[in-house]
């Protein structure tokens, strides 16, 4: 590992803990006083009734009311076909469509289309990403991330770090991570070697970095904005907290298979700007046959900075 990064890692990395409740609402304040303190949540989510109405509510409870530390928390469904939308509204959350986001540009499936929309519909200083498929969700998970950035105004993005039990077994989840991820990140951007969980769905980050970031349409989101992030800001702006262990529902092989093409595709760009020769996937599954071809496209759209979109803009400047 670097020097630099095992430096790093004494001074960015941290534990929910280290930051009580009574010291983030006393930053809020003051950063509020500042005009840079105000928190909007976002979960992204598709067919995820069974887990978004828990996780809402938990912040909701734990975060808004017994506490003021979120200003404001969204779902922005992504084409559910289950209850997910009515969960989420009935427990606390506005909910908005993402088609219903930036109409003038059609909406194309992807967790990174998602989470680009949602700059449009949020107004939060900081913006915190949560996913809505976690299971025995705790509010550290929110409150652990957005600390360093309201503590600290040198700190501009702040990614979760967590065990992650696959079944019964501790420490096995995160396969994309470990096989792909964090292959490519040491062997081509070692700077972001300490990081544990970099593909995590759960990152705060300040919108002023957000907005002039490109946004992968897909599950390369994750990697290309730590990319990114790393180029525009630099390490030292990037940190890490330990939350705790996070629970959810696990894809499949092949999901995965996807979920890994789609990274990296995200890194190949990042590091020739050019063009794969064929961006699609051949996975193959048993038939009555034998075994038959599915092939599946890989993302390869990504969405400008939305300090480029003129919607944007003029919102922001309103």
């Amino acid at each position: 590992m670097l020097e630099e990064v095992e430096c790093w890692l004494t001074r960015r990395s941290w534990s929910a803990a280290d930051r009580p409740l009574d010291r983030l609402l006393a930053a809020r304040a003051a950063a509020g006083e500042a005009g840079r303190g105000s928190v909007s949540v976002v979960l992204p989510a598709l067919n995820e009734e069974a887990t978004v109405g828990e996780i809402v509510a938990t912040i909701r409870r734990e975060l808004m009311e017994k506490v003021q530390l979120v200003d404001e928390l969204v779902v922005i469904d992504s084409g559910s076909t289950d209850a997910t939308a009515r969960v989420a509204r009935e427990a606390g959350a506005r909910v908005v469509h993402r088609d219903a986001i930036l109409p003038r540009i059609p909406a194309v499936p992807g967790k990174g289309e998602v989470l680009w929309r949602s700059l449009l519909v949020t107004g939060g200083d900081l913006v915190c990403f949560i996913d809505a498929d976690l299971k025995d969700f705790s509010a550290d998970f929110v409150s652990g991330i957005v600390g360093p950035l309201l503590t600290d105004p040198d700190v501009q993005f702040v990614k979760a770090m967590y065990d992650r039990p696959f079944g019964d077994t501790t420490g096995q989840g995160g396969r994309v991570t470990e096989l792909v991820a964090r292959p490519l990140l040491n062997l081509h951007w070692p700077r972001l070697a300490g990081f544990v969980q970099p593909l995590g769905g759960e990152y705060a980050v300040r919108r002023s970095l957000l907005e002039r970031l490109p946004f992968p349409v897909g599950y390369g989101v994750e990697l290309g904005l730590l990319v990114d992030a790393l180029h525009t800001v630099g390490l030292d702006a990037l940190a890490q907290v330990d939350v705790g262990v996070r629970k959810h529902r696990h894809q499949d092989g092949q999901a995965l298979g996807r979920m890994a093409a789609a990274i990296y595709r995200t890194a190949q760009l990042r590091l020739s700007r050019g063009h794969l020769v064929r961006p699609a996937l051949t996975q193959f599954e048993r038939g009555a046959s034998g075994f038959v071809p599915r092939t599946h496209a890989v993302d390869t759209e990504e969405r400008p900075p939305m300090c480029e979109i003129e919607e944007y803009v003029s919102r922001r400047a309103a």
